[in-house]
């Protein structure tokens, strides 16, 4: 039986394996430098031979962005992590049934983990992450790498490489140090995204031209979608120490594939318009909007006679016969007396379904501001102010939502989830989208003001004094309030953490006679069945939030995952009874533990045995 393997994808491995398909000649294989295992290897000798002169070399010039770091950064995003993800019940809601994850820890860990389980899922992903003003927290890589070994000689970060300081403005590595945390990231939520996803950033004005360089490496120039205006002030600043007062941020759009994005569907955000009820529509208030088509749009070609009898050619938003409905429901209007060209009504009540193109300016009266997004928050904890800095209103969010098509089974992730105003949004959202939210558990210090508010809240819950904290309760507070039992309630608290087997699982060549006592059991003794079973879902690639169902057979415990998707037993002491009974159910995969039979007879019999009753089963130990 093959073994898991137990840690995150080798990302570099893949995209080797994906040259050979064009360039097969070109990649060999070497012993690996660690663990002197075989790997893929690129023969880039070979490789530039079969590029001839379209390979570009040395210091000659081209387009691109460079900085300290880089390669490190890349290479950071490739290379794999033997961590896990460890469940949380008694801090997660709805546990069994729940649909949506909140991760806790480190989101470029988190990203690595969740790889193989959401590759090309995720519909839509909204990040808010630090704007770099050089005054607030900066994302902690622990990367090993000269500048880090610096930093901890001169203070700057403690031995696990965690940050000490502010990424001051006056630190020569300003810019690279935030280009080195984001990089890695965006490239990894990338895979993630469906062919019709869309990606939405939300940024300051600082390293804006930073970000739309590197997302333009990232993602493409071809798949920039816009970049939105936002105004997040309702009211006029007036600070003297400023030459132009900020009111707006910034949102970037990118989709995974332009092409495949326009064959799904853009959305729409909601239509603004002065309402009024002039002709005293029993319906109610109505604004209007052409029935003519826009430039460069097709439309439906006939002609249209007027209240006035004047006859006008055209392209149509509809088909005659459409027209001809929305004519005899009264929802046709002809302004100007009616000589002036057809438009169609539209009601107050209706502003939702009918929707508009979305532009590069987003006002706050229609889509929120941040004395908004505060006072929502406020309201959440019961009036306690100033919890999170300068959280994001709700409706932004479902607005984003809107224009990037969300339906029903849809998957929203934000790895920077801060305050959870995206969770918010997804739970208002009129369609049961799913939520995926990461948010490292950065401490909470009674040393800085703006904590206080977080602290008091943490310590009268009994909670860890974190951020992570502060999300996963905003969390659990929407998922009571009153309005949103239509949609899909409930997440499952999921950890990051080192892995569950002990260090003889990844490092065998490592070890010393000493050592031979360790290796009765390859599992930490503090990890329990359903620890193994998460790491297990995570090795595989199965969703998160599959229904689990835990049952006794034959004396042993064994999980069902979504009935039949996974079968796991991690028991001691599995008999060939046991075995058949689980050949029966016919899983798709089953697990066992790799010292966990009764006998070596059995073992070598497992195989066997899912051959004759069940041979799709695909069967592996840990």
């Amino acid at each position: 039986m093959d073994k898991l393997k137990m840690h995150s994808p080798d990302l570099s491995q893949e995209n080797i394996a994906k040259l050979r398909e064009l360039f097969p000649g070109c990649v060999t294989e070497a012993h690996g430098e660690t663990t002197g295992k075989l790997r893929l290897a690129v023969d880039f000798d070979q490789l530039r031979q079969e590029l001839s002169n379209h390979i570009v070399e040395g210091p000659q010039e081209r387009y691109r962005l460079d900085w300290p770091g880089k390669r490190e950064a890349l290479a950071l995003a490739n290379t794999p992590i033997t961590k896990t993800l460890r469940p949380c019940r008694e801090e997660s809601v709805d546990f069994g049934a729940a649909k949506n994850l909140f991760i806790e820890g480190d989101n470029l860990e988190a990203l690595k983990l969740i790889q193989d389980v959401y590759l090309g899922q995720i519909k839509m992903i909204y990040i808010d992450p630090p704007y770099n003003t050089g005054n607030e927290f900066i994302y902690r890589d622990s990367f090993a790498s000269v500048q880090t070994t610096q930093e901890v000689v001169s203070g700057e970060r403690t031995e696990k490489g965690l940050r000490l300081v502010a990424n001051k403005e006056t630190n020569g590595r300003f810019h690279s140090d935030w280009l080195n945390m984001m990089l890695p990231r965006l490239r990894l939520c990338r895979h993630l995204l469906r062919e019709d996803g869309l990606l939405f950033i939300s940024m300051g004005d600082t390293e804006i031209g930073t970000l739309r360089s590197i997302c333009d490496e990232v993602f493409g120039t071809s798949n920039f979608e816009g970049h939105i205006h936002w105004r997040r002030r309702h009211n006029q600043p007036n600070d003297p120490t400023k030459m132009i007062g900020v009111v707006a941020e910034h949102i970037l759009s990118y989709s995974r594939d332009k092409a495949a994005l326009k064959e799904s569907g853009v959305g729409k955000v909601a239509l603004t318009g002065s309402f009024s009820n002039p002709d005293n529509d029993p319906r109610g208030a109505w604004a209007s909007k052409p029935w003519r088509v826009g430039s460069n749009q097709n439309g439906s070609k006939y002609t249209i006679t007027t209240l006035s009898g004047e006859q006008i050619k055209g392209e149509w938003m509809g088909e005659r016969a459409t027209y001809e409905a929305l004519l005899k429901d009264n929802r046709i209007y002809f302004p100007d007396g009616g000589r002036g060209a057809p438009r169609k009504k539209y009601f107050e009540s209706e502003r939702e379904e009918e929707g508009q193109c979305a532009t590069n300016w987003w006002p706050h009266d229609q889509f929120g501001h941040n004395q908004e997004g505060n006072s929502v928050l406020t309201e959440i904890f019961s009036g306690e102010k100033n919890v999170f800095s300068n959280p994001k209103p709700p409706r932004l969010i479902k607005n984003l939502m809107d224009i990037a098509n969300c339906k029903d089974g849809d998957i929203v992730l934000d790895f920077f989830l801060g305050s959870a105003s995206s969770y918010h949004a997804c739970r208002q959202y009129p369609f049961r989208v799913r939520f995926i939210g990461a948010q490292i558990p950065e401490p909470l210090s009674n040393d800085i003001t703006d904590h206080q508010p977080a602290i008091k809240i943490c310590n009268s819950l009994g909670l860890p004094l974190n951020m992570a904290s502060i999300s996963s309760e905003r969390m659990r507070r929407v998922d009571k309030l009153t309005g949103l039992a239509n949609n899909s309630r409930g997440f499952r608290v999921l950890k990051v953490d080192t892995s569950n087997m002990k260090d003889i699982y990844y490092r065998p060549d490592d070890l010393k006679q000493s050592d031979l006592l360790n290796m009765a059991d390859n599992v930490k003794e503090d990890r329990t069945a359903e620890d193994l079973l998460f790491q297990v879902l995570v090795d595989w690639g199965v969703d998160l939030t599959l229904p689990i169902r835990r049952e006794t057979v034959w004396n042993k415990t064994v999980f069902f995952v979504d009935d039949n998707a996974l079968v796991a037993c991690f028991e001691r002491d599995v008999t060939e009874e046991l075995v058949k009974e689980l050949a029966s159910h016919k899983p798709l995969r089953v697990v066992f533990r790799d010292n966990g039979f009764v006998s070596d007879a059995v073992k070598i019999n497992v195989e066997q045995i899912f051959r004759q009753l069940s041979p799709t089963t695909e069967v592996k130990t840990l």
